[in-house]
């Protein structure tokens, strides 16, 4: 049961947005300029690290979210996807996408300075500056979204295949129109 009314059914931050479109539309911008905007990251691997810090955060509306909306855009779909939630370290990934994901861990973990020694695996698998910046951007902005799904407590959905048609509403419009 939410910790507020809402007057709508929709799960997770779905039904948030929808019946606080004011907070929505900024939300819904600042996702869809980190998850879909100019990056030297494809979008399913942004969508992957999104989904890694939502489980790590223990966010399971968030993980599946974006899960299948990263599952819909990498090769090695959603078995792909469960490995990294599963255990990042035996999950079948690029050196480089895994010292990212070790990146995000850390900002998701705490909020200080990533370690000089994850910053260096990373440059050594060779990410770049805006691989960096990206990669933080995203942990620290799914850490806010997790939080706000989370500390409302807002509903998981019912229906069966509800994360696949996410991914594909994700995929195929984005988040500016989500709501």
């Amino acid at each position: 049961m939410p910790h507020i009314t809402l007057a709508s059914d929709l799960p997770g931050i779905r039904g948030l947005m929808t019946d606080h479109p004011d907070a929505a539309a900024p939300l819904n911008a600042v996702a869809d300029t980190l998850l879909r905007g100019p990056s030297p990251l494809p979008r399913g691997e942004r969508e992957l690290i999104a989904t890694y810090v939502s489980e790590l955060n223990r966010t399971r509306f968030c993980s599946d979210t974006h899960g299948a909306a990263a599952a819909a855009q990498l090769d090695g779909g959603a078995d792909l996807v469960k490995a990294v939630q599963h255990d990042v370290d035996t999950a079948p990934l690029a050196p480089l996408l895994r010292a990212l994901l070790g990146i995000a861990a850390e900002v998701q973990a705490e909020a200080a300075p990533v370690s000089a020694e994850a910053i260096a695996a990373a440059r050594a698998e060779g990410a770049t500056d805006d691989h960096i910046h990206d990669t933080v951007l995203i942990a620290a902005a799914f850490c806010m979204y997790n939080r706000y799904v989370s500390g409302l407590a807002t509903v998981l959905p019912t229906e069966p295949g509800y994360y696949e048609e996410a991914g594909r509403r994700i995929t195929t419009h984005g988040y500016a129109r989500a709501v």
